[in-house]
């Protein structure tokens, strides 16, 4: 009795039909980085970045609001002064029965507005790198 392999069967569907491919660099002998594409590439992260720091303050002012923090801490004043700021003249665009609703639609919606300007902005940008 011997252990030797059995050639693939013809119906059998665990045969590969192809050898695998060889591992290949990503981008052999590619574009060189120059000074003008890393600047480029940093101004377009630090304009996304920008955006989401404002967005994140704005959605942490209507999550305050929301849960009913305490206005005389230091913290919320601080964050509501920046809110203030960043909403965008979005802070009342909606009048609902509920201050606490009003002001999640309202700092979301600007919240949403200030991800997508820094999104399409940074695109932009990174459009300019050669």
């Amino acid at each position: 009795m011997t252990n030797a392999p059995q050639p693939p069967h013809a119906g059998d569907r665990l045969v590969a039909s192809a050898p695998p491919r060889p591992h290949r660099p990503a981008r052999p002998g590619g574009p060189p980085v120059t000074v003008w594409s890393r600047t480029v590439s940093a101004l377009a992260y630090l304009v996304k970045v920008a955006s989401r720091m404002a967005a994140l303050v704005v959605i942490l002012y209507a999550v305050f609001t929301v849960f009913k923090a305490n206005p005389a801490n230091v913290w919320y004043q601080f964050v509501e002064s920046l809110a203030a700021w960043l909403s965008l003249g979005l802070a009342n665009l909606f009048q609902l029965a509920d201050p606490r609703w009003t002001a999640l639609v309202n700092y979301g919606l600007a919240a949403i507005v200030w991800l997508i300007i820094g999104s399409a902005l940074a695109g932009l940008i990174r459009r300019a790198a050669p």
